[in-house]
């Protein structure tokens, strides 16, 4: 599938010398939204994964049907006041700032290999935060999936950085114009 085809460049956009990578129309295309789903699939089939997180709000949007496929539990990582129970959460480093990522306590555990996908990955920051989000839980990482990755933006360097690991990191489109997420 040629999703790279599907994914629209959008010039300035929020701001002066920013090119949007919109996924939209790839989600929006049924070929392409289950053909993305079965290749993240696919690859991590061997991985004995158990659970697939995915962070707010797009990651649910291949996070979920990924954990369906691989006949996994799908675990959402959201932000402080989304979720009903009690939590665990990890505080990032973006760009400018900090977030904070949260999942439910008892959502993944020691017995638990986790594939944590998303939409893109652009810095990996919002990556990392959910693998030491796993980690911090007890489970093992099996690795990372992503439909797109900003190759520019060195976020597979990120997901090594202090003490992560070396995890299988797996990206259908690597756009290498920096281009910013979307």
């Amino acid at each position: 599938m040629d999703y790279e085809s599907l994914i629209r460049s959008i010039p300035d956009w929020p701001k002066a010398g920013v090119v949007f990578k919109d996924i939209t129309p790839v989600v929006g295309n049924p070929e392409a939204l289950r053909a993305s789903v079965s290749e993240l699939a696919d690859h991590f089939k061997d991985y004995g994964v158990t659970k697939v997180i995915g962070a707010e709000a797009r990651g649910f949007i291949f996070g979920a049907p990924v954990a369906c496929k691989l006949k996994a539990g799908f675990v959402p990582s959201r932000k402080p006041g989304k979720l009903p129970w009690k939590t665990i959460s990890v505080t990032y480093d973006l760009e400018y700032g900090t977030d904070t990522l949260q999942i439910h306590q008892d959502a993944v555990g020691p017995d638990d290999v986790v594939l944590i996908v998303d939409d893109l990955m652009a810095t990996g920051g919002t990556a990392y935060a959910d693998a030491l989000l796993a980690k911090k839980a007890g489970a093992k990482i099996a690795g990372f999936g992503f439909l797109m990755e900003l190759d520019s933006l060195h976020g597979r360097e990120k997901l090594t950085e202090e003490g992560l690991g070396e995890y299988e990191v797996f990206s259908l489109v690597h756009v290498t114009d920096g281009g910013e997420e979307g």
